[in-house]
């Protein structure tokens, strides 16, 4: 059974075929063919693997966001690259959904009626719950009438604890839907689970902070399988520093901006979204391996920026074990967390107390599914 899995980005589309036959493996599989296109304008740069090793890079002309896809999603079908014959060798698709809100809490198949709710959510979500909205009507077109499957985002702390889960705010806000929702719920419960695999150990025994730290970076904290407290909120700019996110500042410094004439709400919201974190406080990028090699070499504001990630992470990583009353494991994942060594020996750093203790040959190897633990 051929499985493609689309993950839609503002500016990118990246996909997956998965043949998983006609039940779930025990261990994730290798895609049979996967595939991302970034775009800036009307050039687009497209790059496809194949599980034989095949490889295609190009640079493209586009017309719009359809056409980038389309160029990708055509690689499936046509080319040395081809996987399948038609597209009506797939099965499903499963669409990766950034903002369910209060409603969607559960994995589901995609209707008109779920498509309107997907639709609703974007004020919340703006850039990514539209851009996944079009990638499920490009499937339409191209593929037909294919069983097609949301998941969300937000769908894995959709039962928050209340006093994780509400601002100390207006008690009303909870009615206009102001709350804290969490976000990189996907892959915080797929971290859960897989932890308690490697372990052999029941997940519900389990008490887990998962670290998953990219250009976006949240924390969770996982009792009994379930997400008990989370570092992003109504937005997924609430919390740690990220690459060109702030994180959690004090809104004050946002009134007082807007008070003095200086920035609109938009302007603010760019300013916070695209000119902060890692890029904002070093000058030089939202790379962290940039971070790490400009501040190994004595860039000032580089360093800071990577202090201040540290600080920040490190201070997560305790409010999400106060959360938890313990912890039994502490998972790190995504680009940061699973190729930089320097981070994940930082963030124990402080946390020897608690029996986080790193293997140091084991950390530098960077390795996948593995207890870099001190045994």
């Amino acid at each position: 059974m051929k499985i493609l899995v689309l993950n839609s980005g503002s500016s990118s589309q990246k996909s997956c075929l998965y043949d998983i036959g006609n039940t779930l493996p025990e261990h994730p599989p290798a895609p049979v063919w996967a595939g991302k296109i970034e775009w800036d304008g009307n050039q687009a740069d497209v790059q496809v693997w194949n599980l034989q090793g095949d490889h295609l890079k190009d640079r493209v002309k586009v017309a719009s966001r359809s056409n980038a896809i389309d160029q990708l999603l055509d690689t499936l079908w046509n080319g040395k690259l081809r996987v399948v014959s038609a597209p009506s060798e797939i099965a499903g698709v499963g669409h990766r959904i950034v903002h369910g809100g209060k409603d969607l809490r559960e994995t589901i198949a995609i209707t008109p009626k779920v498509k309107s709710a997907i639709a609703s959510m974007s004020a919340f979500a703006p850039l990514h719950n539209r851009a996944e909205l079009a990638g499920i009507e490009i499937i339409e077109k191209r593929i037909g009438t294919v069983l097609q499957v949301a998941v969300f985002d937000t769908a894995f702390h959709s039962q928050l604890p209340e006093p994780a889960a509400v601002y100390p705010g207006p008690y009303e806000w909870l009615a206009q839907g102001i709350r804290r929702y969490g976000f990189h719920g996907i892959n915080h419960q797929y971290c859960a689970q897989r932890t308690a695999q490697l372990l052999g150990k029941d997940l519900r025994s389990l008490r887990l902070v998962t670290c998953h730290l990219g250009n976006g970076c949240s924390l969770a904290a996982i009792r009994e399988g379930l997400s008990v407290d989370t570092t992003m909120g109504f937005t997924p700019l609430e919390g740690l520093m990220m690459g060109t996110r702030s994180g959690s500042v004090d809104p004050g410094i946002l009134t007082y901006l807007m008070r003095r004439g200086q920035l609109t709400g938009q302007q603010l919201d760019d300013l916070l979204n695209t000119k902060s974190g890692l890029l904002g406080i070093s000058g030089i990028s939202s790379d962290m391996r940039q971070i790490v090699a400009a501040a190994n070499d004595g860039h000032g504001r580089a360093k800071l920026a990577l202090e201040i990630f540290v600080h920040r992470l490190r201070a997560g990583i305790g409010a999400m074990v106060a959360a938890l009353g313990g912890i039994d494991a502490l998972v790190f994942t995504a680009g940061i967390g699973e190729n930089s060594p320097n981070i994940r020996g930082a963030a124990c750093a402080n946390f020897e107390f608690l029996g986080l203790k790193l293997d140091a040959e084991k950390n530098a190897q960077s390795p996948a599914d593995q207890d870099i633990s001190l045994s």
